[in-house]
């Protein structure tokens, strides 16, 4: 792809978020939506690749599903209350239906069979922006709509918080363990959203650190697979010394910055009476834990096979610079101590 067209692709991406980001008419949030679908997907298909294509089009369907009920239920809405307003939901009916709706554009279980597909079949740099950037706008929305329902929205966060867990167990493709991956920490996010917005929005900008920080090293060491993270050792000693502290933050263990978001939340919920949805929601981080240390496992204790089916990577020159992954990890392991400053910064 050319990189002038990368780069207006990237630029009109930002705009449909902000467009987003700034709309308080459905109408105009809804076009914003449109237009990041529109810009993301020929970066999604830039590979010419039959699983580049399958991937972009279970995408576009996808999303375009939810925009449709979305826009739906904001004409019901409007029908109904005879306004537009994003911050103005009042009509059960048309919430429950936008929050559904937005619940399919994030990924969150049961409404998320196509994010493992679609992620598999991109590289790593378009996964990244699918997983951390795309994830943005639908959150700026379901954050401004307040849902009344907290069952629902409980719900949707155990569901995804499970699923996220089990999901990742049996997989060997590191795509689809970060789509697993994704699934819970979103699961997390919306758990909280209604008793704490500023603790959700914590939770989503350490959740986008460490997966730039994992997609990066993935990138750096070209690894697609479990397999192919054994010869890590060979190529870079010093970052395979320190992957395993971004895995266990993202499992979320003390003392790494992953453990600030889940028992802030874990707190949030004791307080408002939650304690058997915040138990189970520990729980299940027990099943993430699992999959970041068979990651961890064929990263740093087993050697390489035999017969490799991919390209040395300790032959080749790493293709991108190191500067932003090592601010990325320090971010994601080291974030602990500055939680509360950080939790002040977010409250603005």
């Amino acid at each position: 792809m050319s990189p002038y067209i990368f780069t207006t692709l990237l630029l009109t991406l930002g705009l449909g978020t902000t467009m987003t980001f700034a709309s308080s008419h459905w109408l105009l949030a809804w076009m914003g939506l449109e237009i990041n679908t529109l810009a993301i997907i020929p970066l999604l298909s830039k590979n010419h690749h039959p699983r580049a294509t399958e991937a972009t089009t279970k995408y576009f369907l996808a999303q375009a599903a939810a925009t449709a009920t979305l826009m739906f239920a904001s004409m019901a809405n409007a029908w109904i209350t005879g306004q537009w307003n994003i911050d103005q939901m009042t009509h059960p009916v048309p919430t429950t239906m936008i929050t559904l709706a937005l619940a399919l554009k994030l990924g969150l279980a049961p409404l998320h069979a196509w994010l493992p597909e679609v992620l598999q079949g991109l590289d790593l740099t378009t996964g990244l922006i699918l997983a951390t950037w795309q994830k943005l706008a639908p959150f700026a929305l379901i954050l401004q709509i307040h849902p009344d329902s907290s069952t629902l929205l409980v719900f949707l966060g155990l569901t995804s918080t499970l699923v996220g867990g089990w999901g990742g167990l049996n997989q060997t493709q590191l795509r689809k363990i970060l789509a697993y991956s994704s699934i819970a920490h979103l699961g997390w996010m919306i758990l909280v959203l209604q008793f704490s917005p500023q603790l959700t929005l914590l939770t989503l900008l350490i959740y986008i650190g460490m997966t730039l920080s994992t997609f990066m090293i993935f990138k750096f060491n070209e690894a697609t697979n479990i397999n192919s993270l054994a010869c890590s050792w060979a190529k870079a000693p010093m970052l395979t010394s320190l992957t395993p502290l971004l895995l266990l933050s993202l499992a979320g263990l003390p003392p790494l910055t992953g453990f600030a978001p889940k028992w802030l939340i874990i707190q949030e919920l004791s307080k408002q009476d939650l304690a058997l949805t915040a138990t189970i929601a520990a729980l299940s981080a027990l099943l993430s834990l699992y999959f970041y240390l068979r990651l961890l496992y064929a990263m740093t204790m087993t050697t390489p096979p035999n017969n490799l089916i991919f390209t040395t990577p300790w032959r080749l020159l790493p293709q991108q610079t190191t500067m932003p992954l090592a601010t990325a990890l320090t971010i994601s392991v080291l974030l602990l101590p500055l939680t509360p400053a950080t939790i002040t910064i977010t409250t603005f």
